[in-house]
């Protein structure tokens, strides 16, 4: 039988780009049950047959364009593993920076009311929820089956302070008031090239897709927000690099302030927020 260094060598020859290394590496923590340091310090032991053939098939799955994150059936965020499935976004790491900047304006003895719209596998909600534990989170979204998974991934990971909600963006609020209010939407526009790119085609389209020019979520969340949010409330938002004055734009017409714009790990424009002005 092959050895650990043999199978991972294999791995990377095959694979194609930059972080082929790390997939072989991950692939094999998740099918093998080996973790990266063993993978190194034991690199000579062989490996068993049904493990060998587990491994491979997992490997052609993911030569095939299945994204690793549905292979593993996990994805790392935060301080987190999440679960992860065809029904949910993959959450990437650039949306940290949303997180980053809730926590930021959140008081860390704070007992705020917090909404995350559209919270797919529950990231950001889950995040949240265990860096601020006095803070109550409504976490919503229209996919039943990306609720239980959100679901799912809170009970995992202990977290008692999310109420779920399905519903489409602030409609599903229920005439109730937030202390802050933050959404990473869709923003990609229907026709743009890179949704036939990268793990993509393997995400749901209504997670990824907001009509010609990728603001269709994002103007129905800022407009639901102004009622929902208590006056001096945040709305944070995830968007497009190219999207940051536009949603600036949009934030200004109904009347926030402190508008601000955050730039993501590759130096893009990614998240832009705003408080509700205080009324009179």
């Amino acid at each position: 039988m092959p050895t650990i260094k043999q199978i991972l060598i294999e791995a990377r020859t095959t694979l194609t780009g930059p972080d082929a290394r790390l997939e072989a590496e991950v692939l094999m923590e998740a099918i093998c049950a080996i973790s990266r340091s063993r993978q190194f310090s034991h690199a000579d032991d062989q490996l068993a047959a049904d493990q060998v053939e587990k491994y491979r098939c997992a490997l052609q799955r993911r030569i095939a364009g299945e994204p690793l994150a549905h292979i593993t059936a996990l994805r790392g965020f935060w301080d987190m593993d999440l679960q992860v499935t065809p029904d949910v976004l993959i959450p990437r790491p650039d949306t940290e920076i949303l997180v980053e900047q809730a926590l930021e304006r959140i008081p860390r003895d704070a007992s705020w009311q917090i909404a995350d719209l559209g919270t797919g596998s529950g990231a950001i909600a889950i995040a949240l929820a265990r860096e601020r534990s006095q803070c109550d989170l409504t976490a919503t979204d229209n996919s039943p089956a990306a609720l239980a998974i959100a679901k799912q991934n809170a009970i995992a990971l202990g977290v008692n302070n999310i109420n779920f909600i399905a519903g489409s963006w602030g409609q599903s609020l229920e005439n109730r008031f937030f202390d802050m209010i933050l959404s990473n939407p869709p923003y990609i526009r229907d026709d743009d090239p890179h949704l036939a790119e990268g793990d993509l085609p393997a995400e749901p389209e209504q997670a990824l897709v907001s009509g010609s020019d990728g603001l269709d979520a994002i103007r129905q969340i800022i407009t639901d927000s102004s009622t929902c949010l208590k006056p001096g409330g945040w709305l944070l938002l995830e968007h497009g690099f190219e999207q940051a004055s536009e949603v600036v734009d949009l934030l200004q017409h109904h009347d926030f302030n402190e508008i601000f714009t955050e730039k993501d790990y590759g130096g893009n424009d990614r998240v832009t927020g705003g408080k509700r002005q205080f009324e009179g």
